[in-house]
């Protein structure tokens, strides 16, 4: 008898070796050893083999049944049926939702005839792009977008075609019931559902982005996103600022109404704007309307201006709660201030001493400007710095711009600045500075989330006294009743504010004759709940032809007010028995 022993050597051969029978007939205990371990070596080896062409067979079997438009576009988009939550207002009504649609894809290497496909799209595709598409079909590729996001009806039309090599694939589109309402809050994506802009930005960067590139975002069904604003308030507001850049035949105007015990935005608009459902448009030559696209810019948040007089609210509670001055102060302002090559002069100079609400009231430079330099440079830039004006916003809203301000304060400086030149904020942390002149001294970061008044009182800052706070409740109230406010007086509201007209700065020089306006208001006066600020970039005219903020950007307040206060809770009050009235007779 002769043995056979298989060895596998490294360069994937066989050598076989004969073993000489033991004495008696039998193997020797050490080949049979090796005998055995050769051929569990071999069964391994094979079972191995074995499990991998049969794992490889399956998929090949899998992706052969499956249907192609899953398994040809697997790599051009596998995140086609992600799904984002809803985004709702703060009563629930919807601002933002998914949709199911299909998109149009080519298999290029079965097309018979570009030509013929192209031809007969057309008919069903408008502005069908020729040139390209055949291109695609002739690219020899196993696959190719032909035209996303399709309608029911054209997909039907497409199908009655009957084009072989063509296909369907299911995905999500986004979709704004309210349309441009609230664009600028809520935001947009882009053709693939990504959030590129707004609360939709936002939601990508809370985590929903990691989700979705791991895959398990496909069929959950998310938690949706509840905003602040009201929706009913956010379209009257948006209204009212589209109709005022008609009336006044602006550039832009709009508004923000916060929440001074929380810091809630319920309501801003900034127009022009657009529609997220189409945030571009194309034009029939088939290039991009740019004129459309600058309504994606938002000036209430993204946007810095020099806010002219309304900066006086805070000159005036610096100079109160640094007690360098009090509300029965007495400043000479009779004659106008020389500094450095500048001269400093009122609007309408009364050319005589003035108290401080005159100050407030008749809007003085030469006021303002005292003060200020009472405070000191130091002081004043501390003051600004701790109600949050010359740092960036802190909100969820993505891309808020940043303050700017001189590089090294000089007294002139600080001069402008206190009446409102030298230094551009963004309307939106205008109107949060201006909520803790009035709301007992709290600064309160705004925010686009629903948030309680524990949860506010947990973050805010104390940033001036309660008697400061109250001081500036009486100035307020005193320019509403007495002062350039009155153009905002809504009756029953106890309405106060002030008016801020400034040059508006174009290639970085002041231009006499186009104004960038705006008006700060808090309501009602006697225990402030809210803040509207509205703003009018470059008005040709205004009521009665006037071009200044007591014009343009006090009516529209005073509509806002007017039509949504009661809407946000807050009752008329014509006399409130047993409580003591502000005097205003000064």
């Amino acid at each position: 008898m002769i043995g056979f022993i298989v060895r596998l050597r490294s360069r994937a051969h066989f050598r076989v070796e004969v073993k000489g029978k033991a004495p008696g007939g039998t193997i020797s205990g050490s080949g049979a050893r090796r005998t055995r371990q050769a051929r569990q070596r071999l069964t391994l080896l094979i079972a191995t083999f074995a499990v991998m062409y049969v794992t490889i067979g399956a998929r090949l079997v899998q992706y052969g049944m499956a249907d192609p438009s899953v398994t040809g576009a697997i790599s051009f988009n596998t995140h086609a049926m992600a799904s984002r939550p809803d985004i709702l207002d703060r009563n629930g009504e919807l601002l933002a939702t998914d949709i199911n649609t299909v998109s149009l894809y080519a298999e290029p290497r079965k097309i018979i005839d570009a030509n013929e496909v192209v031809e007969k799209l057309a008919t069903v595709l408008p502005n069908l792009d020729w040139k390209d598409t055949h291109r695609r079909l002739q690219s020899g590729s196993a696959f190719q977008w032909l035209r996303r996001q399709l309608t029911p009806k054209q997909q039907s039309d497409i199908l009655a075609l009957g084009i072989p090599g063509i296909g369907f694939r299911p995905e999500k589109r986004r979709f704004y019931p309210g349309g441009p309402v609230a664009s600028h809050i809520v935001g947009h994506v882009n053709i693939d559902n990504l959030g590129l802009a707004g609360m939709e930005r936002y939601i990508d960067q809370q985590g929903y982005a990691d989700l979705r590139s791991v895959g398990l975002t496909s069929d959950t069904r998310l938690e949706p996103v509840r905003l602040s604003i009201d929706l009913r308030v956010q379209n009257m507001v948006r209204e009212i600022a589209a109709k005022a850049m008609i009336d006044y035949q602006a550039e832009a105007a709009g508004a923000v109404i916060l929440d001074v015990d929380t810091g809630e935005v319920i309501a801003m608009a900034s127009v022009p704007d657009y529609d997220p459902n189409q945030p571009s448009r194309a034009l029939a030559d088939g290039s991009v309307d740019k004129e459309y696209e600058k309504g994606w810019f938002n000036r209430m948040s993204n946007a810095t201006f020099e806010m002219g007089s309304t900066f006086k609210s805070f000159t005036l509670a610096m100079g109160l709660d640094a007690e360098k001055i009090n509300l029965n102060t007495v400043i000479d302002a009779s004659r106008p201030i020389r500094m450095g090559g500048f001269t400093i002069r009122d609007f309408k100079g009364k050319y005589r001493p003035l108290s401080i609400p005159e100050i407030f009231q008749y809007s003085s430079n030469i006021g303002t400007a005292d003060i200020a330099d009472r405070v000191g440079i130091e002081g004043h830039q501390e003051f600004l710095t701790r109600l949050g004006l010359l740092s960036k916003m802190d909100t969820e809203m993505p891309g808020v711009a940043t303050p700017t301000q001189p590089r090294t304060w000089k007294k002139i400086n600080s001069v402008t600045i206190s009446f409102g030149h030298g230094i551009a904020t963004t309307p939106l942390q205008t109107a949060v500075a201006a909520a803790a002149l009035i709301n007992g001294g709290n600064l309160i970061s705004p925010t686009f989330l629903p948030r309680s008044i524990e949860d506010a009182a947990a973050i805010s800052r104390a940033v001036i006294k309660e008697k400061t706070s109250a001081d500036m409740r009486y100035l307020y109230t005193w320019n509403g009743l007495k002062g350039s406010g009155r153009a905002a007086q809504v009756e029953g509201f106890n309405v106060g504010g002030k008016t801020g007209t400034a040059d508006k700065v174009i290639n970085g020089r002041y231009a006499k004759d186009i104004n960038f306006n705006a008006f700060v208001a808090g309501f009602p006066m006697d225990d402030p709940r809210y803040v509207v600020l509205t703003i009018v970039d470059a008005p040709k005219t205004g009521v009665n032809g006037g071009r200044t903020a007591a014009s343009t950007a006090a009516p529209m307040t005073k509509e806002i007010i007017a039509r949504t206060a009661a809407l946000l809770g807050t009752k008329p009050s014509f006399k409130i028995e047993g409580k003591p009235q502000m005097i205003v007779n000064y």
